[in-house]
């Protein structure tokens, strides 16, 4: 008893660290993308941040400016499809770079406002941890962390939400495929749920959120949407792999999976049923779409040229 203790005090600990390095790395984020951030006023005589391409290029993660380059020019082209116009985010300029000897040479570069730093942050990898990070670092309209982490966290959420209504919908087609009706896919689904939530049922758990409308999944934090998915993506690995036929089969497989998935998550000390219920995903994702709204109308135009 004492060994397990032990081991659930070392796994929580483990599970804390995790969660201050995380903090630490967007941290460091900012304090990189900061950094860079130039300060000019526009026509207004309005102090307003700008950026240069060439040093967002680097805590982008870009090493190549040719391929940077080529993020540019798709944001630009999402600019004008949108009907803003380009010069009033965009403006080329050169710089002079020194190369090996002493001797300088120009080069292309870019004053950017913010609305085209987030354009070219969308037009980025989202695998990538920079660009995740300056989605949002550039989509707020303010640089303070709290805000920027809050955002972070909507869109993860939103991204696993995603996942699970894409594994779903695959599942839902595999198991018509062989044999089982819709009302069969919510029998299967449901016993995945109740393997999860330790014998807690889909209604039962919405009962302990006081969820009074909309899917279950809709009202769980990411943690354990994430969960949900990760059986579920085992699940239509299975049943296409095995070629598992019929509702019977299926069920196990599901319940398997989800016990497996329990099993993984208690060994972290993790109880899914415990978790405390999270925001309606249709309230963040709405919020989150009227920011993203707002911000090319919020962003200050560059300055016209001298």
């Amino acid at each position: 008893m004492k060994e397990d203790k032990k081991r659930k005090d070392i796994e929580k600990q483990i599970n804390k660290t995790r969660v201050i390095m995380n903090i630490q790395k967007i941290q460091q984020y900012k304090a990189d993308f900061d950094l860079i951030v130039k300060t000019v006023k526009d026509d207004d005589g309005q102090e307003m941040d700008v950026w240069y391409a060439r040093e967002l290029q680097q805590v982008l993660g870009y090493s190549r400016w040719e391929n940077f380059a080529t993020a540019i020019g798709r944001a630009m082209q999402t600019c004008k499809t949108l009907g803003v116009n380009i010069d009033d985010h965009f403006r080329e300029v050169t710089k002079m770079i020194t190369l090996a000897k002493g001797a300088q040479r120009e080069v292309q570069d870019f004053m950017l406002t913010r609305y085209a730093c987030y354009l070219i942050a969308q037009n980025g990898d989202p695998k990538k941890d920079e660009i995740a990070f300056a989605q949002s670092y550039f989509a707020v309209q303010t640089r303070k962390i709290e805000l920027i982490e809050e955002r972070l966290h909507q869109l993860s959420r939103i991204e696993s939400r995603d996942r699970l209504r894409a594994s779903e919908k695959q599942l839902s087609k595999n198991i018509y495929q062989r044999g089982v009706d819709e009302r069969g896919f919510g029998r299967i689904r449901s016993k995945g749920d109740q393997a999860l939530f330790g014998g807690l049922t889909t209604e039962q758990m919405k009962q302990r959120l006081g969820i009074k409308s909309g899917a279950l999944a809709d009202f769980l934090p990411t943690l354990t949407i994430a969960a949900k998915n990760l059986a579920t993506e085992m699940t239509n690995h299975n049943v296409e792999q095995k070629d598992l036929q019929g509702e019977e089969g299926i069920t196990a497989e599901h319940v398997q999976n989800n016990t497996s998935v329990r099993g993984m998550l208690g060994q972290r000390g993790i109880k899914p049923e415990e978790l405390p219920a999270a925001e309606d995903i249709k309230k963040v994702e709405r919020k989150v779409a009227k920011d993203e709204k707002q911000i090319q109308e919020k962003s200050q135009r560059l300055p016209k040229e001298q």
